[in-house]
């Protein structure tokens, strides 16, 4: 579960779901008329919450707070999940919409309202509505928790200083052991492998001088491979990863801060795997920042 694809409309849900689970545990109904001589009838009165009528705390407080975990699950869920034919989320919605038609007519119906009930009609209703509004209103729709921005790490001299996991000390082409420029051997630089005398370059086995050595079979088999090599990237914005199969519906969410491993390139998409393992296509490439 990503926690990260939270929206504010998401946030809406879970707080009035917490004050309709609350008022659950306020007297329901409103206590009797015990001023004047009323008084003495009213000793033995007891009030009570919606948890001494099973109806009531089922079809209203806990289909909220039911409905208002689905909506959230479906949320975080990196892959949409069905019941009933319909998306985890919209069945959540219905179930809310529900909670929220039957306080209605509740504190309609009953004589004396209390507490419990009229808290928990105000919390069904913005329940209901947040859970209907969150994929209309723009406002609802920005992240309830944002990504921290990328840094450098501490232990390495910045963010695009070398190959592989952000930071990593990285190999130029052509400056290692048996390439020139590369360790110098007793002083000098070494050519082909060989180490050179009197700051000469010495031919390369099987090759005269000034003339690399020729590409061995493994050599040539390995060229085609190098044509793109794994690198690690981080995303501007939230961007969804879609399945390798093609399906429409996206697998995970990119979110922005985090790194992640580019292991193949498909024409202007990327082959992305996730901390967990996972495979997709990232299709927008637009303002990825390399590591």
């Amino acid at each position: 579960m990503n926690i990260r694809s939270l929206t504010r409309g998401d946030g809406v849900v879970i707080g009035a779901a917490v004050l309709l689970f609350i008022a659950s545990f306020l007297d329901f109904t409103g206590g009797p008329d015990c001023s004047g001589e009323l008084a003495k009838y009213c000793q033995d009165v007891e009030t009570s919450n919606a948890w001494d009528t099973l109806s009531f705390v089922m079809s209203i407080y806990l289909a909220g707070v039911i409905g208002a975990a689905l909506i959230v699950v479906s949320r975080a869920l990196p892959q949409p999940r069905k019941v009933a034919g319909l998306d985890l989320g919209q069945f959540g919605v219905a179930i809310t919409l529900f909670a929220a038609w039957t306080a209605f007519w509740t504190i309609i119906s009953v004589s004396s309202a209390g507490p419990g009930l009229i808290i928990g009609l105000i919390a069904a209703l913005i329940l209901a509505g947040a859970a209907v509004a969150s994929p209309l209103v723009p406002a609802l729709q920005a992240k309830l928790i944002s990504a921290p921005a990328a840094t450098a790490s501490p232990y390495h001299t910045g963010v695009n200083a070398g190959y592989g996991y952000p930071g990593a000390q990285q190999q130029a082409p052509g400056q290692g052991y048996g390439y020139p420029g590369g360790p110098q051997q007793g002083g000098q630089p070494s050519y082909g492998g060989q180490p050179s005398f009197g700051g000469q370059p010495q031919p390369a086995q099987g090759g005269q001088a000034g003339q690399p050595a020729p590409a061995t079979t493994d050599q040539q088999a390995a060229a085609p491979a190098e044509a793109f090599a794994p690198f690690w990237f981080a995303v501007p914005v939230a961007r969804p990863l879609y399945g390798e199969d093609g399906a429409p519906t996206p697998i995970a969410e990119l979110a922005p801060g985090t790194w992640y491993l580019a292991v193949e390139q498909r024409g202007q998409a990327l082959i992305a795997q996730t901390q967990d393992g996972r495979r997709g296509v990232l299709q927008d490439t637009t303002g990825i920042q390399r590591g």
